[in-house]
């Protein structure tokens, strides 16, 4: 997992957001998902009724996915831009920006932000083109960027009327203008990253997700396709480990022979217009009828907690305080409340006060398993290192995923408490059982092939290895290289090289001035009124200290407990092994050098030696 930070200071206004201010929302629950509303009831539903139609549209595409993972989603509905800009000011910060909605992805919860005279003019499609994703990278384990992006746009662009929903529908004519000159080669689609110019350039971003549409456009309804089967056999090869050039050759034929059979689909754009698109229709489903929609007006303590999460979630930490704080003096017993300001506080670095929060939350309202998972992991039971902590933690963790089955970080922690019990036959179910549900955490793939290297299995470990090295960029890509290297060469398949790559941040610089280094974090500081970030390593009994000003890239581990949404480059990172690259600086200088990127790991614990039974501790999960 890679996180960005940069120095740049926000200033936000300190008053509770117009949306909470005026009255208590409207909660509209349908048969999958929640709606919360300053509108009216009517269009509360519609926006439930609309996510109902787009769900049914991808079962219907993939009858054997996943459709709700570990993450809840919650769906606010603004009635008019004013309303929704309360809610994220810093979307309307782009010049001429009007965004007609918001999604956020999150691993512990996920929220969708729909303008309602917006959805009112079919204009939400970044709202499914992010659904789309998150139901994707529910069942897949790994997409390359053009198929990921390509199917969220060819959904994203879904229409709804009464009877009908047409999927596959055109995107507007401004984005198909891209597709009327030259082509991007269908070679150089395949290879796309998230570090390609073709993903961060304005320009060829337009051109690379006009063409991913394109491209999943004829796979389903060009000629020879098979109406998409032939795109499902492709996705099946990927899943199955084929190398993605060599699944497409399988599937589609040479890629240059792929290539013309796409352009001449696409040469009519030239002289006609969004109606020369085919889509498909599927009738709406059946037995759904909006008017029976649970509807409840909430309490205004409800409605700030709610407000205050979804600022949490969205990095806006003081809106969320004043709400919470808010929610709380309305309503001291509200467990949801105290969960957001222990998260609120865990931001902070207090700690203390956090763990107080996560205690209160757990007594107030025992359904919160994020809280109970919190105060589980900041306990000292966390540890795992001795027979007692390890029972208190296995039945914490055992109550987290009997509120949410679907929890994979739970997963992971029983995991790691397997292993260190020493029983690594229920370790490597229990983290393949995570790798199941979160398909696209890149760490837990990692995870398995840590604890095969303990289990005396290299071949299987070089597999999980090289699975991800040749697949994932930037940390994840470098964490599977450290697990590849310590496997023995003659264990590893033969003829595959793996090296680790330089962030963005450090290409710019000569080689010769980048120095890489491995130790514990003994300390580290956000950048305060002086603008710099400070580290502390320790390496082999000696301490260095580290600065650096301006932008700074960090990567995590996935399977730190925290990671998922409350990852901090500066704050929790005692004790925690680091590898850090940085540029030499003078022999008289203070600093050990300039940081440019810090990546935090996360180990196996150590099989704990307590004189207890030698037997393996089963969790009683066997996935």
């Amino acid at each position: 997992m890679i996180i960005r930070r940069a120095l740049v200071i926000l200033l936000l206004s300190c008053s509770i957001p117009s949306l909470a201010r005026e009255r208590p929302l409207i909660e509209i629950r349908s048969p999958h998902f929640r709606v919360l509303t300053d509108g009216s009831k009517e269009d509360g539903r519609n926006v439930a009724l609309q996510f109902e139609q787009m769900r049914f549209v991808l079962a219907d595409s993939y009858p054997t996915f996943r459709l709700e993972g570990g993450a809840p989603l919650v769906i606010f509905a603004a009635r008019d831009e004013s309303a929704a800009k309360s809610l994220r000011p810093d979307l309307w910060k782009q010049k001429g920006a009007r965004p007609a909605g918001y999604f956020d992805p999150s691993w512990e919860k996920k929220f969708a932000m729909v303008r309602m005279d917006a959805i009112a003019e079919g204009q939400v499609e970044i709202v499914y083109h992010e659904y789309t994703h998150s139901v994707m990278h529910l069942n897949l384990h790994w997409i390359p960027l053009w198929l990921d992006e390509g199917l969220a746009e060819y959904y994203g662009f879904t229409q709804f009327d009464k009877r009908k929903i047409y999927v596959g529908a055109p995107p507007p004519i401004e984005q198909i203008k891209y597709l009327m000159g030259s082509l991007i080669p269908v070679e150089t689609m395949l290879g796309v990253d998230q570090d390609s110019r073709y993903y961060h350039d304005e320009f060829l971003s337009h051109w690379f997700y006009a063409e991913a549409w394109a491209l999943v456009h004829f796979m389903i309804f060009g000629p020879e396709m098979q109406h998409g089967e032939l795109l499902n056999k492709f996705a099946t090869l990927l899943q199955g480990g084929t190398e993605q050039k060599k699944a497409f050759e399988q599937t589609f034929g040479p890629v240059a022979q792929f290539d013309k059979a796409f352009s001449n689909y696409l040469g009519f754009v030239k002289y006609l217009n969004q109606s020369s698109f085919k889509a498909g229709v599927v009738r709406n489903p059946p037995n759904l009828n909006s008017d029976e929609f649970a509807i409840r007006t909430m309490t205004l303590a409800d409605t700030h907690a709610e407000l205050a999460g979804f600022h949490l979630w969205s990095n806006d930490f003081e809106h969320a305080r004043n709400l919470a704080e808010q929610a709380i003096q309305e309503d001291a017993k509200l467990g949801l409340a105290h969960e957001v300001m222990g998260f609120i506080d865990f931001a902070d670095g207090k700690d203390a006060d956090a763990l107080s929060e996560f205690s209160q939350a757990c007594d107030l309202d025992p359904t919160l398993y994020l809280s109970l998972f919190a105060k589980t992991m900041m306990s000292p039971i966390a540890s795992f290192s001795a027979p007692g902590d390890q029972d208190a933690a296995q039945g914490a963790l055992l109550k987290v995923l009997k509120l949410n089955p679907q929890f994979a970080p739970a997963y992971v922690q029983l995991a790691r408490l397997s292993v260190a019990r020493g029983d690594m036959p229920n370790a490597i179910g229990l983290a393949r059982k995570a790798e199941q549900l979160e398909p696209t955490r890149a760490g837990y793939h990692v995870l398995s092939g840590k604890i095969l290297v303990r289990m005396g299995k290299p071949h299987e470990a070089a597999d999980f290895a090289q699975f991800v090295a040749q697949r994932w960029p930037g940390p994840n890509h470098n964490e599977a290289v450290e697990l590849w290297n310590s496997i023995p060469q003659d264990q590893r398949p033969a003829g595959v090289l793996l090296t680790e790559a330089a962030p963005a941040l450090l290409q710019a610089d000569s080689p010769e001035n980048v120095q890489v280094m491995e130790g514990r974090v003994v300390s580290s500081a956000c950048p305060g009124s002086a603008g710099e970030w400070t580290y502390t390593i320790s390496r082999e009994g000696q301490n260095y200290t580290f600065h650096h000003k301006g932008d700074l890239e960090g990567g995590f581990s996935d399977t730190i407990w925290y990671v998922a949404d409350h990852a901090s480059i500066c704050k929790h990172l005692e004790g925690l092994r680091a590898v850090v690259r940085y540029k030499t600086v003078p022999a008289d200088s203070s600093s050990a050098g300039d940081i440019l990127e810090i990546e935090i790991r996360d180990d196996l614990p150590p099989r704990q030696q307590t004189g207890a039974s030698t037997q393996p501790s089963s969790t009683g999960l066997k996935p």
